[in-house]
């Protein structure tokens, strides 16, 4: 594979030659962009490594260059003295990296290697590994086998994936999946729920400390990083992370190592990231709470999970997986549900997704005496499972499935924003879904405020 490297520093270029050579690339090094555009007229290679300062040259405008002819080209962009603007404007560009020097040869070998195999994914040159497992990941929909798709493509590779879901979807399924699928099985895999942990304890969890770095640090304790070595870290709810937490995080990405709190020694590691977030990590970035380089950095792969609503298709399944799993936990015989009951849990919303219906399958299985749960008991227990009124004391028989189930929405949703104070954000966390999302919803509904 062909690799052109633009630089006005020839001892730079020279050591990044010899470097990769070594690793059998083949090399073309430029002193300008002007000089490696011409080349490129003439050969694609698989990827280019491009400076940001090219002596009087502006690199950003070299890298527009590059991918106003060859967009799906692959751009690593390098400086002594970038800046957060220009990582996020190359990044925007479509540079799908950004270093810093001084270059660490080990860091630059191995994002190389990533971008390259990613490359080959999205061409196919790769097969996949020979047997995926998804034992936890229950459904056959046109929506949970595109997740399962990306899970396969993100597990063959070390890049960085971010997963995008309500509350409830399963966004830990989904990492432990891409691990269990990965090369780095053998090694750890290590959770941080980041919106659990306290702003002035997360550093320490993360990094570990010294002994003495704080009041109470009575002996060293090695962070999460560092447990991660080899393996896989996953960084639930990161939008929900300190900014200044965030910052140590970006530069521990770029570099591979860090130091301890109150510790001066450099730990290097090599850890796969997985981030995952419930919110929108574009509106926690114009509200200041994300630091949009580090958005950049992290979304090399991006998997979206679809809300239990949006694959109806899969409740009767992952209802039949749970009844045996619990049936199997309490030693009982396994229920069944009838179809009028079936159809009342098809319908239901949802809020809580896979999470909420799990908790009602497990009630329905423990507190129901019979063998079969009929729609009585499922609508009562779908009820208290959200503190509402019984459903059959409120809702008039009409026929018409697809109204009754908007007009449970509407007050729903009505009920929810009244408990919120017509605070959207706040309703939008109660009722597990993005606030973008339940602005759409008020529109489609019909909602207005002046009836909350």
């Amino acid at each position: 594979m062909k690799i052109f490297i633009v630089d006005d520093d020839k001892s730079i270029r020279s050591t990044l030659r010899d470097v990769l050579e070594d690793e059998d690339f083949e090399v073309e090094d430029f002193a300008t962009g002007r000089n490696m555009l011409k080349a490129l007229a003439k050969g694609r290679p698989a990827l280019v490594l491009l400076d940001v300062w090219l002596g009087k040259e502006d690199g950003i405008d070299v890298l527009e260059k590059i991918k106003e002819t060859y967009p799906a080209l692959p751009v690593v962009m390098i400086s002594g003295h970038g800046t957060i603007e220009q990582a996020v404007a190359a990044t925007k560009i479509g540079a799908v990296d950004f270093l810093e020097k001084p270059l660490s040869l080990e860091t630059v070998l191995a994002r190389i290697t990533q971008v390259l195999e990613i490359e080959k994914n999205k061409n196919g040159k790769v097969e996949p590994p020979p047997e995926l497992e998804f034992d936890d990941i229950i459904g056959n929909s046109e929506e949970i086998i595109e997740v399962k798709r990306a899970i396969a493509q993100a597990a063959r590779t070390n890049a960085r994936v971010f997963i995008y879901g309500e509350n409830g979807t399963g966004k830990e399924l989904v990492a432990h999946a891409i691990y269990q699928n990965s090369r780095r099985k053998s090694a750890d895999f290590v959770e941080v729920n980041c919106a659990a942990i306290p702003a002035d304890l997360i550093e320490s969890e993360l990094f570990g400390h010294e002994k003495g770095a704080f009041t109470g640090a009575t002996e060293m304790r090695i962070g999460k990083f560092e447990r991660a070595h080899e393996g896989t870290l996953f960084l639930d709810e990161i939008c929900d992370m300190s900014l200044a937490t965030q910052a140590r995080v970006l530069r521990a990405l770029q570099e591979q190592r860090f130091a301890r709190v109150g510790g001066t020694e450099n730990i290097e590691v090599d850890v796969r990231i997985i981030a995952a977030t419930n919110i929108s990590p574009q509106e926690a970035i114009e509200d200041g709470r994300f630091r949009e380089d580090l958005y950049y950095r992290l979304n090399v792969i991006p998997i979206t999970i679809p809300p239990l609503r949006e694959r109806r298709k899969d409740i009767p399944l992952i209802l039949d997986h749970f009844l045996s799993a619990f049936a199997a936990e309490n030693q009982m015989e396994i229920k069944k549900f009838t179809p009028g009951a079936l159809e009342a849990l098809v319908d239901y919303p949802w809020p809580g997704n896979v999470r909420e219906l799990k908790n009602v399958v497990e009630r329905l299985s423990i507190m129901t005496a019979e063998a079969e749960i009929d729609e009585e008991v499922v609508a009562r227990h779908l009820s208290d499972s959200r503190n509402l009124p019984s459903q059959a004391e409120n809702v008039k028989l009409t026929g018409d499935l697809r109204k009754a189930r908007e007009n449970f929405e509407r007050s729903y949703i009505i009920e929810a924003l009244r408990k919120h104070e017509k605070n959207v954000s706040r309703a939008a966390r109660f009722l597990g879904i993005e606030r973008t999302n339940l602005h759409r919803k008020m529109k489609s509904l019909g909602i207005e405020h002046d009836e909350i």
